[in-house]
């Protein structure tokens, strides 16, 4: 399937997840993405489960791409990137500001060398600042964001996410940064540098705490699944042990939602007439709605409150998501072929394009530097150089010595 970015080359010389996610979207939707990672092989290979041997997140993370292995601290392989970067029109890093500048690869260099790259670097506090050349991870983003402190039960502790919250945001503002800085070149002719830190864009997707504190001096405390805004919302259990969440942000929708609950009474109370006036009265609310869908199984609250347009949805695990026939139908859950492990399941394109929908074309390849020695052909390094250069460590062309 063709995708928008057909004949883009994009260096993904990132590691862990943030900015080789931005690369894997250029990736699905056309890129020649071409994943550079240390001859020892890239950290995300030793992260997560394994199935015989295969690293399953790096299979899909990495889809999409061509593994080259090179020493960024050898010269012949810092020439090799600026080789690469000669014909390329994206780079994707994320070291610490200042270790690129060492190496001769910083943006003033490699746009000196082609000055249509657009580069984009991802690091925990960007560029500049004070913070700068501290070490960046998407736990401390999280934690400085503001997310952790408004995240937990009321009274509980900070909660920290299990997943790559930031790193996963951050990856998907920088794609989206690179396709604006791609359409830009298209009239200026020049690339442009991004910079990117973690905690920016999750502080973005937090919400309105920041002006909420500088206007109103109003600092958001932990509320569980709760929110400031609109009551009821909640995760509620039913009665097969299982979980709903429903949202009743419409007025029309907190009325209807009374009248199945058996308390239509309610309607006309003062204490929950209004969602201002939910909001003062939450826990009692959350008793109406939590006693009525802890008689009732998930599947029968689904049904009943999507009958009557109320927004409620089960709470999915994995086992859910792949099996449901939406996600199926829209192909936001693909099975892959894998060379290694056979049918693959993952995420599937996101967004989706009409016409030019993109694909998931290969897997990550297990091997280190699968790609090496034909990347190094398509720049002019021949079998001869590449396999000296390998020997010495300076890259790794994907075969054992």
């Amino acid at each position: 399937m063709p995708g928008l970015l057909d004949g883009c080359k994009v260096i993904d010389m990132a590691s862990l997840f943030a900015g080789p996610f931005a690369a894997t979207l250029l990736g699905d939707h056309g890129a020649d993405v071409i994943k550079i990672e240390h001859p020892r092989g890239d950290d995300l290979r030793d992260w997560g489960p394994r199935r015989d041997g295969h690293p399953l997140w790096w299979k899909v993370v990495s889809r999409n791409k061509r593994c080259v292995a090179v020493d960024l601290h050898d010269p012949d392989g810092q020439d090799v990137i600026r080789r690469l970067v000669a014909e390329a029109d994206v780079l994707i890093s994320n070291f610490r500001p200042g270790r690129l500048d060492a190496w001769g690869l910083g943006w003033d260099a490699l746009h000196e060398i082609n000055p249509r790259l657009v580069m984009a670097e991802v690091t925990g506090f960007g560029q500049s600042g004070p913070h700068s050349s501290l070490a960046g991870f998407g736990t401390l983003a999280e934690a400085m964001s503001g997310f952790a402190a408004v995240t937990g039960e009321a009274g509980g502790a900070p909660m920290l996410p299990p997943f790559g919250l930031a790193d996963g945001i951050a990856g998907m503002c920088t794609a989206f940064a690179v396709s604006s800085a791609l359409h830009s070149r298209t009239t200026s002719g020049v690339g442009v540098h991004i910079d990117t830190a973690l905690y920016e864009p999750l502080m973005w997707i937090i919400g309105s705490h920041i002006v909420e504190h500088d206007q109103l001096g109003i600092v958001q405390e932990r509320m569980g699944n709760s929110v400031p805004q609109v009551v009821p919302r909640n995760a509620y259990r039913t009665s097969d042990d299982r979980w709903i969440a429903l949202s009743g942000a419409a007025q029309a929708v907190a009325e209807r939602l009374f009248r199945i609950v058996g308390r239509p009474e309610a309607i006309t109370d003062p204490r929950f007439a209004t969602n201002a006036a939910r909001i003062e009265n939450r826990a009692e609310v959350d008793e109406m709605i939590g006693g009525w869908v802890a008689r009732h199984t998930r599947d029968d609250v689904v049904r009943i409150l999507r009958e009557a347009d109320a927004a409620v949805a089960p709470i999915y695990d994995a086992t859910d998501i792949v099996t449901d026939p939406h996600f199926r139908f829209r192909e936001s859950v693909l099975s892959v072929p894998d060379p290694d492990l056979g049918p693959l399941g993952m995420q599937g394109v996101v967004p989706k394009v009409d016409g030019r929908a993109g694909s998931v074309r290969w897997t990550g390849s297990s091997v280190i530097g699968s790609d090496t020695a034909a990347v190094l052909s398509e720049i002019g390094i021949g079998a001869d150089r590449a396999q000296e250069l390998h020997a010495r460590g300076a890259v790794h062309c994907g075969q054992d010595d």
